[in-house]
Protein backbone atom coordinates (compact mmCIF):
# COMPACT_ATOMS: atom_id res chain seq x y z
CA UNK A 1 0.00 0.00 0.00
CA UNK A 2 2.54 2.28 1.24
CA UNK A 3 4.43 1.08 -2.42
CA UNK A 4 1.52 2.61 -4.31
CA UNK A 5 1.24 5.78 -2.71
CA UNK A 6 4.84 6.37 -3.29
CA UNK A 7 4.60 5.47 -6.40
CA UNK A 8 1.18 7.95 -7.10
CA UNK A 9 3.03 10.45 -5.45
CA UNK A 10 6.28 10.47 -7.93
CA UNK A 11 4.28 10.14 -10.49
CA UNK A 12 2.33 13.30 -9.29
CA UNK A 13 5.43 15.42 -8.96
CA UNK A 14 6.41 14.44 -12.06
CA UNK A 15 3.38 15.31 -13.94
CA UNK A 16 3.14 18.65 -11.52
CA UNK A 17 7.20 19.49 -13.40
CA UNK A 18 6.30 18.56 -16.43
CA UNK A 19 2.96 21.28 -16.56
CA UNK A 20 5.04 23.69 -14.75
CA UNK A 21 8.03 22.98 -16.95
CA UNK A 22 5.25 23.58 -20.14
CA UNK A 23 3.70 26.84 -18.49
CA UNK A 24 6.86 29.14 -17.88
CA UNK A 25 9.04 30.25 -20.91
CA UNK A 26 11.75 33.20 -21.01
CA UNK A 27 12.19 36.25 -23.25
CA UNK A 28 15.61 37.48 -23.66
CA UNK A 29 16.43 41.25 -24.24
CA UNK A 30 16.56 40.79 -28.20
CA UNK A 31 13.55 39.14 -28.66
CA UNK A 32 9.76 39.71 -27.96
CA UNK A 33 7.15 36.86 -27.99
CA UNK A 34 3.74 35.92 -29.29
CA UNK A 35 1.66 33.38 -27.26
CA UNK A 36 -0.31 31.12 -29.56
CA UNK A 37 -3.32 29.01 -28.71
CA UNK A 38 -4.07 27.03 -31.67
CA UNK A 39 -2.35 29.16 -34.36
CA UNK A 40 -3.98 32.49 -33.50
CA UNK A 41 -2.24 35.11 -30.87
CA UNK A 42 -3.08 35.54 -27.31
CA UNK A 43 -2.48 38.42 -25.04
CA UNK A 44 -0.69 40.71 -26.98
CA UNK A 45 3.03 40.97 -27.60
CA UNK A 46 5.53 40.19 -24.94
CA UNK A 47 8.34 42.71 -25.27
CA UNK A 48 9.81 42.69 -21.43
CA UNK A 49 12.24 40.34 -21.00
CA UNK A 50 11.91 37.64 -18.42
CA UNK A 51 10.16 34.80 -17.40
CA UNK A 52 6.13 34.38 -18.20
CA UNK A 53 3.53 32.01 -18.42
CA UNK A 54 1.19 30.17 -20.49
CA UNK A 55 -1.37 27.63 -20.51
CA UNK A 56 0.50 24.37 -21.01
CA UNK A 57 -0.40 21.92 -23.88
CA UNK A 58 -2.34 24.48 -25.59
CA UNK A 59 -0.32 27.34 -25.98
CA UNK A 60 2.89 27.57 -27.70
CA UNK A 61 5.67 30.70 -28.15
CA UNK A 62 6.54 32.60 -31.13
CA UNK A 63 10.01 34.89 -30.67
CA UNK A 64 11.08 37.43 -33.15
CA UNK A 65 14.02 39.30 -33.32
CA UNK A 66 13.95 43.09 -31.93
CA UNK A 67 17.26 43.76 -33.21
CA UNK A 68 18.35 45.56 -35.69
CA UNK A 69 18.56 42.97 -39.08
CA UNK A 70 20.40 42.72 -42.35
CA UNK A 71 18.80 41.33 -45.62
CA UNK A 72 20.98 40.61 -48.33
CA UNK A 73 19.91 40.92 -52.13
CA UNK A 74 21.32 38.78 -54.41
CA UNK A 75 23.24 40.31 -57.47
CA UNK A 76 21.06 41.79 -60.21
CA UNK A 77 21.64 43.03 -63.88
CA UNK A 78 19.73 46.33 -64.00
CA UNK A 79 19.12 48.43 -66.70
CA UNK A 80 19.49 52.25 -66.04
CA UNK A 81 17.80 54.92 -67.75
CA UNK A 82 20.59 55.73 -70.27
CA UNK A 83 20.33 51.79 -71.54
CA UNK A 84 23.39 50.76 -69.95
CA UNK A 85 23.20 47.49 -67.88
CA UNK A 86 24.70 47.67 -64.19
CA UNK A 87 25.86 44.46 -61.78
CA UNK A 88 24.69 46.06 -58.45
CA UNK A 89 25.15 44.51 -55.31
CA UNK A 90 23.11 45.82 -52.43
CA UNK A 91 21.66 45.17 -48.80
CA UNK A 92 19.51 46.67 -46.60
CA UNK A 93 19.17 47.42 -42.02
CA UNK A 94 15.30 46.40 -41.23
CA UNK A 95 13.88 46.18 -37.39
CA UNK A 96 10.87 44.31 -36.54
CA UNK A 97 8.30 47.20 -34.96
CA UNK A 98 5.19 45.55 -35.00
CA UNK A 99 5.76 42.17 -34.04
CA UNK A 100 1.82 40.95 -34.14
CA UNK A 101 1.29 42.33 -37.79
CA UNK A 102 4.24 40.95 -38.83
CA UNK A 103 3.52 37.30 -37.57
CA UNK A 104 0.35 37.86 -39.34
CA UNK A 105 1.44 38.52 -42.69
CA UNK A 106 4.55 36.27 -42.27
CA UNK A 107 3.67 33.46 -40.13
CA UNK A 108 7.10 31.29 -40.04
CA UNK A 109 10.10 34.09 -39.36
CA UNK A 110 12.19 31.90 -41.25
CA UNK A 111 10.98 32.85 -44.21
CA UNK A 112 11.31 36.58 -43.67
CA UNK A 113 13.88 37.05 -45.89
CA UNK A 114 11.91 35.06 -48.98
CA UNK A 115 9.21 37.08 -48.14
CA UNK A 116 11.35 40.83 -48.10
CA UNK A 117 13.63 39.81 -51.10
CA UNK A 118 11.21 40.28 -54.09
CA UNK A 119 10.02 44.01 -52.65
CA UNK A 120 13.76 45.15 -52.23
CA UNK A 121 14.62 43.89 -55.78
CA UNK A 122 11.75 45.52 -57.07
CA UNK A 123 12.62 48.78 -55.33
CA UNK A 124 15.93 48.80 -56.55
CA UNK A 125 15.27 47.98 -60.02
CA UNK A 126 12.39 50.63 -60.07
CA UNK A 127 14.87 53.09 -58.81
CA UNK A 128 17.90 52.92 -60.53
CA UNK A 129 15.89 52.31 -63.96
CA UNK A 130 14.68 55.87 -63.89
CA UNK A 131 18.27 57.20 -63.41
CA UNK A 132 21.76 57.56 -65.37
CA UNK A 133 24.48 54.97 -64.37
CA UNK A 134 26.88 58.61 -63.83
CA UNK A 135 24.08 59.50 -61.16
CA UNK A 136 24.82 56.24 -59.81
CA UNK A 137 27.99 55.98 -59.81
CA UNK A 138 28.96 60.04 -59.52
CA UNK A 139 26.49 61.93 -59.26
CA UNK A 140 23.48 61.18 -57.14
CA UNK A 141 24.62 57.83 -55.15
CA UNK A 142 23.90 59.44 -51.42
CA UNK A 143 19.73 60.42 -52.61
CA UNK A 144 19.39 56.97 -55.15
CA UNK A 145 19.90 55.26 -51.80
CA UNK A 146 17.41 57.52 -50.01
CA UNK A 147 14.96 56.88 -52.69
CA UNK A 148 15.76 52.78 -52.75
CA UNK A 149 14.73 53.07 -49.34
CA UNK A 150 11.67 55.47 -49.18
CA UNK A 151 10.01 52.59 -51.78
CA UNK A 152 11.24 49.60 -50.07
CA UNK A 153 9.16 51.28 -46.92
CA UNK A 154 6.21 51.79 -48.95
CA UNK A 155 6.23 48.32 -49.31
CA UNK A 156 6.41 46.62 -46.47
CA UNK A 157 4.23 48.81 -44.40
CA UNK A 158 1.93 45.91 -44.12
CA UNK A 159 4.40 43.82 -42.47
CA UNK A 160 5.14 45.64 -39.48
CA UNK A 161 8.62 46.21 -40.79
CA UNK A 162 10.65 50.02 -40.58
CA UNK A 163 13.36 49.69 -42.78
CA UNK A 164 16.27 51.48 -41.47
CA UNK A 165 18.86 51.80 -44.20
CA UNK A 166 19.40 50.79 -47.93
CA UNK A 167 23.15 51.09 -49.04
CA UNK A 168 24.86 49.93 -52.83
CA UNK A 169 27.77 48.06 -51.85
CA UNK A 170 29.08 47.85 -56.16
CA UNK A 171 27.44 49.30 -58.95
CA UNK A 172 29.47 48.26 -62.05
CA UNK A 173 28.79 47.53 -65.70
CA UNK A 174 28.82 43.77 -67.23
CA UNK A 175 32.37 42.48 -68.01
CA UNK A 176 31.54 42.44 -71.37
CA UNK A 177 30.46 45.82 -71.43
CA UNK A 178 33.68 47.24 -69.16
CA UNK A 179 35.44 45.72 -71.48
CA UNK A 180 34.26 47.28 -74.41
CA UNK A 181 34.09 50.43 -72.62
CA UNK A 182 38.28 50.04 -71.50
CA UNK A 183 38.52 49.47 -75.36
CA UNK A 184 36.77 52.79 -75.97
CA UNK A 185 38.78 54.89 -73.48
CA UNK A 186 41.81 53.57 -75.13
CA UNK A 187 40.77 54.52 -78.07
CA UNK A 188 39.83 58.03 -77.37
CA UNK A 189 42.88 58.44 -75.39
CA UNK A 190 45.38 57.07 -77.71
CA UNK A 191 43.56 59.89 -80.57
CA UNK A 192 43.94 62.51 -78.43
CA UNK A 193 47.57 61.60 -77.91
CA UNK A 194 48.30 61.52 -81.51
CA UNK A 195 46.34 65.12 -81.96
CA UNK A 196 49.05 66.50 -79.55
CA UNK A 197 51.63 65.20 -80.96
CA UNK A 198 50.29 66.44 -84.18
CA UNK A 199 49.67 69.93 -82.71
CA UNK A 200 54.05 69.62 -81.28
CA UNK A 201 55.26 68.92 -84.87
CA UNK A 202 52.92 71.56 -86.05
CA UNK A 203 54.62 74.29 -83.40
CA UNK A 204 57.94 72.72 -83.92
CA UNK A 205 58.26 73.03 -87.76
CA UNK A 206 56.43 76.46 -86.63
CA UNK A 207 59.34 77.04 -84.82
CA UNK A 208 61.86 75.66 -86.87
CA UNK A 209 60.18 78.13 -89.91
CA UNK A 210 60.57 81.38 -87.95
CA UNK A 211 63.84 80.69 -86.61
CA UNK A 212 65.12 79.50 -90.67
CA UNK A 213 63.84 82.43 -91.19
CA UNK A 214 65.70 84.78 -88.79
CA UNK A 215 68.78 82.49 -89.65
CA UNK A 216 68.07 83.91 -93.29
CA UNK A 217 67.35 87.97 -91.91
CA UNK A 218 70.28 88.01 -89.70
CA UNK A 219 72.71 86.30 -92.07
CA UNK A 220 71.46 88.70 -95.19
CA UNK A 221 72.03 91.71 -92.57
CA UNK A 222 75.18 90.26 -91.85
CA UNK A 223 76.39 90.14 -95.65
CA UNK A 224 74.66 93.52 -96.17
CA UNK A 225 76.97 94.94 -93.03
CA UNK A 226 79.93 93.42 -94.14
CA UNK A 227 79.71 94.65 -97.99
CA UNK A 228 79.22 98.09 -96.20
CA UNK A 229 82.35 98.13 -94.10
CA UNK A 230 84.09 96.40 -96.76
CA UNK A 231 83.00 99.07 -99.29
CA UNK A 232 83.96 101.36 -97.11
CA UNK A 233 87.42 100.11 -96.19
CA UNK A 234 87.74 99.92 -99.77
CA UNK A 235 86.91 103.22 -100.52
CA UNK A 236 89.29 104.38 -97.51
CA UNK A 237 92.18 102.36 -98.85
CA UNK A 238 91.28 103.57 -102.02
CA UNK A 239 91.34 106.91 -100.86
CA UNK A 240 95.11 106.54 -99.19
CA UNK A 241 96.24 105.49 -102.03
CA UNK A 242 95.11 108.23 -103.93
CA UNK A 243 96.28 110.55 -101.96
CA UNK A 244 100.23 109.14 -101.81
CA UNK A 245 99.54 108.93 -104.94
CA UNK A 246 99.09 112.82 -105.60
CA UNK A 247 102.22 113.16 -102.99
CA UNK A 248 104.60 111.03 -105.35
CA UNK A 249 103.40 109.56 -108.54
CA UNK A 250 106.56 108.23 -109.48
CA UNK A 251 107.04 106.63 -106.16
CA UNK A 252 103.60 105.05 -105.98
CA UNK A 253 104.57 103.62 -109.74
CA UNK A 254 107.50 102.72 -109.07
CA UNK A 255 105.75 100.72 -105.65
CA UNK A 256 102.70 99.53 -107.86
CA UNK A 257 105.53 97.62 -110.06
CA UNK A 258 107.26 96.22 -106.94
CA UNK A 259 103.51 94.45 -105.84
CA UNK A 260 103.09 93.25 -110.01
CA UNK A 261 106.68 91.61 -109.88
CA UNK A 262 106.27 90.06 -106.29
CA UNK A 263 102.65 88.39 -107.40
CA UNK A 264 103.84 87.72 -110.80
CA UNK A 265 107.10 86.13 -110.46
CA UNK A 266 106.25 84.02 -107.35
CA UNK A 267 107.18 80.52 -107.08
CA UNK A 268 110.31 78.34 -108.63
CA UNK A 269 108.75 77.80 -112.55
CA UNK A 270 107.13 80.48 -113.15
CA UNK A 271 107.26 81.22 -116.86
CA UNK A 272 105.96 84.38 -118.55
CA UNK A 273 105.64 85.63 -122.16
CA UNK A 274 106.30 89.16 -122.49
CA UNK A 275 108.16 91.01 -125.19
CA UNK A 276 111.26 92.82 -123.56
CA UNK A 277 110.60 96.40 -124.01
CA UNK A 278 107.26 95.97 -122.58
CA UNK A 279 105.94 98.22 -120.07
CA UNK A 280 106.05 95.69 -117.33
CA UNK A 281 109.84 95.43 -117.07
CA UNK A 282 110.46 99.38 -117.55
CA UNK A 283 112.52 99.08 -113.81
CA UNK A 284 114.83 96.49 -115.70
CA UNK A 285 115.76 97.98 -118.42
CA UNK A 286 118.09 100.72 -117.32
CA UNK A 287 119.45 101.96 -114.17
CA UNK A 288 116.79 104.60 -114.05
CA UNK A 289 113.87 102.86 -116.05
CA UNK A 290 111.44 105.00 -117.48
CA UNK A 291 110.73 106.94 -114.21
CA UNK A 292 114.56 107.27 -113.42
CA UNK A 293 113.93 105.59 -110.08
CA UNK A 294 117.31 102.84 -109.65
CA UNK A 295 117.09 99.65 -109.05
Amino acid sequence: MNKSVGIGVGAAVLVAIIVLYSSLFTVSMTQQAIVLQFGDPRGGVITKPGLHWKLPFIQNVVYIDKRLLNLESPTEEIIASDQKRLVVDAFARYRIVDALKFYQAVRDPRLTETRLQPSFGSALRNTLGDNTLEALVRDNRAGLMRKIQVAFSHATTDLGIEIVDVRIRRADLPEANSQAIFRRMQTEREREAAEIRAQGQEEAQRIRSRADRDVTVILADAERDGQIARGQGDAERNKIFAEAFGQDPEFFSFYRSMQAYKKGLKGDSTTMVVAPDSEFFSYFGSETGSTGAKR
